[in-house]
């Protein structure tokens, strides 16, 4: 059995639901049999390590630990988990990768090799990155991991001429969006949407007594102002946030209030809201990850600023055509296909019959 192949499939687990602490996956193994695993549970509570040491009990003496991210060793909400493995008696420690948060880096693993405990670095690393990679870019940059998001018809159209998009993409694709949204620390939508559409921006996963356990930040960006208050973002659970670029008045305040919305005023040029501001400030409110879901202006902003990590397209096999139907990138682009914004590690999988093709943006 691949031990470090399932201490990720447990790191998974944790997506969603302890930002902006890393998802960790555990597993130790005594005598080739699996005696104890984790996975990482909402802040303030155990870590993975923590978790799949009480679960070994007394057999974690002497038997080897699996884990998808150098184990801590300061205090934080919790105890260092490096104290924990040395006083469990652990022999062996495999490490996926080591930790980019500067106050642990190396160090972790060298209080583990102080005391005699052996440890092995890099297997399964580049999987191990992609798990936390929000975590990674906000630890080390303070910002937001962001993902552009879209589902298009296979002549790149993300309606019809009418402004209809329902649905473009199909049941199995809608779902891996929920997945998505379930894994995000927020969701980012355009005022044009919320006009246009009027979406939730809530998922469905994680569903646990008609709810569920968490919902992202809805933040809608609205230059100007015009998101009606009667909008479904506000009704739904979960909180929303709605970046303008001007000044606003004391009575929209309080009217925003009433239905629960929380107001950023943001520096804008040509009615455009600062992007990356908006971004810093989300990173400042540790929001490690963002999944924007259009529409094309922002997320052609989005593109044109550098702000864009990585790219999840939805492409229905669907003919739309038309000279005026919107596409799914705006902004300025680019004068030259040479010039092209490029991914880089892509990936292609079938849902249903549509396709998600996802990769990272090349810096």
């Amino acid at each position: 059995m691949d031990y470090m192949e399932q201490a990720l499939s447990l790191a998974k687990l944790a997506l969603g639901q302890v930002s902006p602490n890393p998802a960790v996956g555990t597993v130790v193994v005594k005598d080739d049999v699996i005696v104890g695993q984790g996975y990482t549970q909402p802040p303030g509570s155990e870590h993975a390590e923590v978790v799949a040491l009480k679960q070994a009990g007394e057999q974690a003496r002497g038997s080897v630990m699996y884990v998808t991210l150098e184990p801590c060793c300061c205090y934080g909400r919790t105890p260092p988990c490096t104290q924990a493995i040395i006083a469990a008696g652990i022999g062996e420690v495999y490490l996926a990768m080591l930790d980019p948060n500067p106050l642990v880096s190396g160090r972790g693993k060298e209080e583990l090799e102080k005391e005699g405990i052996k440890t092995y670095v890099g297997e399964h690393a580049v999987k191990a990155e992609e798990v936390n990679e929000a975590y990674i870019k906000f630890i080390t940059s303070g910002m937001p991991f962001v993902t552009a998001k879209f589902a298009v018809s296979l002549d790149g159209k993300i309606a019809t001429k009418s402004g209809d998009s329902k649905w473009i993409s199909g049941e199995m694709a809608r779902k891996q969006v929920h997945g998505l949204r379930y894994t995000a620390d927020a969701i980012m939508a355009g005022i044009n949407t919320v006009l246009a559409d009027d979406p939730h921006l809530t998922t469905r996963c994680g569903v646990k007594g008609g709810t569920a356990r968490k919902q992202p930040l809805r933040v809608i960006v609205d230059g100007k102002g015009r998101t009606p208050l009667t909008a479904r973002v506000f009704s739904e659970p979960g909180k929303t946030l709605v970046a303008l670029g001007r000044m606003v008045k004391p009575e929209e305040k309080a009217a925003f209030a009433q239905v629960g919305a929380e107001l950023l005023e943001l520096p804008s040029a040509e009615g455009l809201v600062d992007l990356k501001k908006l971004l810093k400030v989300l990173g400042e409110r540790e929001i490690t990850s963002v999944l924007v879901e259009g529409g094309g202006i922002l997320l052609g902003s989005l593109f044109d600023d550098g702000l864009v990590d990585k790219v999840v397209a939805f492409i229905a096999p669907i003919i739309i055509g038309g000279n005026e139907t919107k596409t799914a990138i705006g902004g300025k682009g680019v004068d030259k296909v040479v010039d092209s914004i490029k991914l880089k590690r892509v990936s292609v999988e079938r849902l249903g019959e549509d396709i998600m093709v996802s990769g990272y943006v090349e810096e």
